[in-house]
C-alpha cells in the first residue's frame, strides 16, 4: 500500500511517500501560501497518477489554516478515493530511534508546548505549560529542538544552555519515517492540535 504524507503546520510545507515499509520520494512545496490552493496541484504532481492507500497527516501544532487545508484536502480525496486519513502530531518527524528528545514550541500568550519522546515513541499527548515550569517538564539530560526558532530562540538557548540544539523544520519525511517504526500512533479520523484559540502567525 502506498501512502501520501501531508505536513503543513509551519511555514516550509512537504510531501512524503511510503510505498510498502520504505520512503521513496519527498518533496519540499517551495513559495507554497499556506492560505492558497495551490499547493493541492503540486501534490498531484508529487504522486504522478500513484494510487494512494492511506494519507497521513501532521495535526500540528501549528499554521493554524495549513493543518485545516491538509486535513480537509485528505478528507476529500478519502471520499473520492476511499483511502484512509491518519494523523500524527507534526513534533514526531523530529523523533530518533534510541534518542530521548524534547520538542518545544511557542504556544502564545506567554505558554509553550512540548512533546517528548523516548525514541520513536511519544511519552505524552503534546501538552502546554508556562515559562516557570518549562524547564521542570523536560527532563535532565534530554536534548531540546524547536520548529519555532524565530520567536524562542534565544530564550531556549538561555534556558536549556547546550542541550538546546536549535531550530528544526518538521518534514513529511520525518513524519513518514516515524509512521513506519510505529504505526499504532497513527490516529483514526484526526484533528487539529490546536492550545490555544487561533492566532495570526
Amino acid at each position: 500500500m502506498k501512502t501520501l504524507v501531508i505536513d503543513r503546520s509551519t511555514d516550509v510545507q512537504s510531501l512524503a511517500l511510503i510505498d510498502g515499509d520504505s520512503v521513496v520520494a519527498s518533496s519540499v512545496l517551495a513559495g507554497a501560501d499556506c492560505r492558497s490552493g495551490d499547493w493541492t496541484l503540486r501534490v498531484e504532481e508529487f504522486l504522478a497518477g500513484a494510487e494512494i492507500g492511506r494519507i497521513v497527516v501532521g495535526t500540528g501544532p501549528g499554521s493554524f489554516a495549513g493543518i485545516r487545508a491538509a486535513l480537509a484536502f485528505a478528507q476529500g480525496y478519502a471520499i473520492g478515493s476511499g483511502c484512509e486519513v491518519r494523523g500524527l502530531p507534526s513534533p514526531c518527524a523530529f523523533a530518533k530511534e534510541g534518542e530521548p528528545l524534547a520538542v518545544v514550541g511557542d504556544a502564545r500568550q506567554g505558554k509553550y508546548w512540548i512533546a517528548l519522546f523516548d525514541g520513536c515513541k511519544l511519552v505524552l499527548p503534546v501538552f502546554q505549560v508556562d515559562a516557570e515550569t518549562l524547564p521542570l517538564r523536560v527532563p535532565l539530560g534530554v536534548n531540546v529542538v524547536t520548529p519555532d526558532a524565530k520567536r524562542i530562540d534565544a530564550f531556549l538557548k538561555e534556558m536549556f544552555d547546550s542541550r538546546y540544539l536549535g531550530g528544526q523544520v518538521p518534514s513529511a519525511e520525518g513524519l513518514a519515517r516515524f509512521a513506519l517504526a510505529n504505526p499504532q500512533a497513527l490516529v483514526a479520523e484526526p484533528l487539529p492540535i490546536y492550545l490555544n484559540p487561533a492566532v495570526r502567525t
